[in-house]
């Protein structure tokens, strides 16, 4: 195994109270609409891609309003993240770390740019993680999304740990095993290998 590929919300922090915070502030200051979203509607939300988030969120609005109004969210976001970061699960500093040690450790997520970028600053996890992509750069699917930082990186086999069906899915897209993260946002009952905790990584067999 060459390499451990990490989804970010719901596997290594829960960022939602802070991006509810700051899409409602982007909705209150660029729109008409009601800006009450919360951080426990957004967990549904997470992980699929942007186009998909903007549809479920503001389907009154044009596709042209739904894509400046989102971007307008997206950048709020960055910016609340970099004072008030997610809140990182017991054990990922540690875990990774220790991970990195014997294994390359790289993150792939459906997000936009600077998404990861403010994870790994918080964390300070730069030195961990190899490398990292996410849908802002490739708007592509998320299983092509993980074909291609694997084909960089020359990555011949992989594991990814995540949270989500979409996750699940990627991974059957691109044909590399599925971790479930339990402790996550979602429920996923086809997962065959799961953890309750982000610590159990490191006993286990790649």
């Amino acid at each position: 195994m060459t390499g451990i590929i990490f989804d970010v919300d719901g596997t290594l922090w829960d960022s939602t109270n802070v991006v509810a915070e700051a899409w409602n502030l982007a909705i209150e200051e660029n729109s008409d609409l009601n800006p009450n979203l919360t951080g426990e509607g957004l967990k549904s939300l997470f992980g699929k891609t942007m186009e998909e988030i903007f549809e479920a969120l503001f389907p009154s609005l044009s596709v042209e309003k739904k894509m400046r109004l989102g971007t307008l969210c997206y950048e709020y976001e960055n910016r609340l993240l970099e004072d008030k970061p997610g809140n990182v699960y017991e054990g990922v500093i540690e875990t990774f770390h220790t991970l990195s040690e014997t294994y390359p450790l790289f993150i792939v997520s459906n997000c936009q740019c600077g998404y990861i970028e403010a994870f790994l600053k918080s964390t300070g996890l730069n030195t961990c993680v190899k490398d990292h992509l996410c849908y802002g750069e490739t708007l592509v699917s998320k299983g092509q999304t993980i074909r291609i930082l694997m084909e960089r990186n020359q990555l011949k086999e992989a594991v990814y740990v995540g949270d989500t069906l979409g996750d699940f899915n990627a991974c059957k897209e691109t044909g590399i095993p599925f971790i479930f993260a339990e402790y996550g946002f979602w429920d996923v009952t086809e997962a065959d290998r799961r953890i309750q905790s982000i610590c159990q990584l490191t006993d286990m067999t790649f």
